[in-house]
């Protein structure tokens, strides 16, 4: 039984992770892409800003910023979201329907022990992954390490093992989904675990080295990690398309104030508006806790 440590120093182990708010150049171009090819439904549109999820569930949030452009090489900001489907025939269905319309966003796949997962890039470079879970039951933890490993998974096999009829014919299509974790490139591994372990008080569930820290609270294999195989030491960023916001769903007003003392200690500036948490990390990666209503 993997043990987390004290509560009062940690996030609440029921926090899960909201939606990604991505700065984008092609509203209608990135609205396509997340809604025909990642298939993905669209929950509202108003304005310059789009929301796209599953089942209610907001997942990506696209807001026009024409006047931006993309970061240098080498900057801090996003590495990919990872969203989560809940059946291997719903991410089959998924990974059939890029594989169908945009073939050429596929970067790769794995097996990652506790998942499945494929990637891909969306088309203004933005990393996405698609994957499912293994129960918890059949992940392994050794002194608070979850086992995680990058196996071939081969694609094609996948969809012939999983791309049921069913999917085929879009009964997959309004199965859940959420965002699982989010993937963030940073400018060294120290300073990040100082912030999301010790100040924001997720558990360090892995580690590779000095290149990336994996985090979750209530025991996940990770709702966050920060690595530096592009960005090492990347600044704080400057304005420009890209990751525009991360969101923490905690479980209730109790967890978000003392996610704010546990910040205000660290000495991080928070703004609190009464129902929301909004900061920064050392990278300025905008981050908004919202308290779950009951």
């Amino acid at each position: 039984m993997h043990e987390l440590t004290a509560p009062a120093e940690r996030l609440a182990a029921d926090t899960v992770m909201g939606a990604v708010t991505l700065l984008v150049g092609d509203l209608d171009g990135m609205t396509r892409y997340y809604r025909d090819v990642v298939t993905l439904d669209v929950l509202s549109a108003e304005g310059d800003t789009v929301t796209l999820g599953r089942a209610g569930r907001a997942i990506v949030v696209l807001r026009h910023e024409p006047a931006l452009r993309h970061a240098a090489a080498g900057a801090a900001g996003l590495f990919h979201t990872a969203i989560l489907f809940e059946s291997q025939e719903a991410l089959a269905a998924a990974l059939h329907s890029v594989a169908q319309h945009a073939p050429g966003t596929f970067t790769g796949s794995a097996d990652h022990l506790v998942s499945q997962a494929f990637y891909f890039t969306d088309p203004e470079g933005n990393g996405i992954e698609l994957y499912w879970d293994r129960a918890r039951t059949e992940w392994s933890w050794t002194h608070g390490q979850v086992e995680m490993a990058t196996l071939y998974l081969d694609p094609n096999r996948y969809l012939q093992e999983h791309l049921s009829e069913r999917a085929l014919a879009g009964g997959t299509a309004a199965d859940a989904a959420s965002v699982g974790h989010v993937h963030l490139s940073v400018g060294d591994v120290a300073t990040a675990r100082a912030f999301y372990v010790d100040a924001l008080g997720f558990d360090e569930t892995a580690t590779l080295g000095n290149q990336a820290v994996f985090v979750s609270a209530g025991g996940y294999h990770h709702h966050m990690a920060m690595n530096v195989w592009n960005s090492r030491g990347a600044g704080p960023r400057m304005p420009a398309l890209g990751l525009g916001r991360v969101d923490l769903a905690l479980p209730d007003s109790d967890a978000l104030g003392a996610l704010e003392e546990r910040l205000s200690h660290h000495g991080f500036a928070v703004r609190d508006d009464g129902r929301t948490l909004a900061f920064d990390d050392p990278w300025s990666n905008a981050i908004l806790a919202t308290a779950s209503v009951r």
